[in-house]
């Protein structure tokens, strides 16, 4: 059975950027340092790194991924998130005409920002997303400073 659509060139760029990704992994914009790093996983989640005056916050979008299967651990002056989603399974009865989201191991890691070395991160995965609070240093912390004139 072959299905109609209207062709989109927009469509097939998208396919074919998807295929790079998959093929020679992603990197991401920098947390600080302008240095990210990305290993031979199957796939990469998408990711948002966010900045405010007391943390960083890095979200990853893992749909159809288990808390269990989801691991995060800083070392070595970086951060990494790992973990695997499982791919879907032909039933009897069941035949699939397209796949098109990536399944299997992940991994993303960021070399961490001086302002987040030594600390304690904490994480918490709900509704698919996984979001990452790296708290800054204290001396790192933008404070405001009145001072006098006279």
């Amino acid at each position: 059975m072959n299905e109609l659509s209207i062709w989109n060139p927009m469509r097939e760029m998208e396919r074919m950027s998807n295929r790079f990704n998959r093929i020679f992994g992603r990197s991401l914009w920098p947390l600080s340092s302008g240095e990210t790093f990305t290993t031979e996983s199957q796939w990469a989640p998408d990711v948002d790194v966010i900045e405010n005056d007391k943390e960083f916050i890095i979200k990853a979008d893992l749909p159809d991924v288990e808390k269990k299967d989801v691991h995060v651990s800083v070392q070595d002056g970086s951060l990494c998130i790992t973990g695997e989603r499982k791919g879907e399974k032909e039933e009897r009865g069941h035949r699939f005409h397209r796949l098109e989201r990536s399944y299997g191991k992940f991994e993303r890691s960021f070399y961490l920002p001086d302002a987040a070395k030594g600390v304690t991160p904490k994480a918490e995965f709900k509704n698919g997303t996984l979001t990452v609070h790296l708290p800054k240093a204290e001396e790192a912390q933008a404070k405001t400073l009145e001072v006098p004139v006279s």
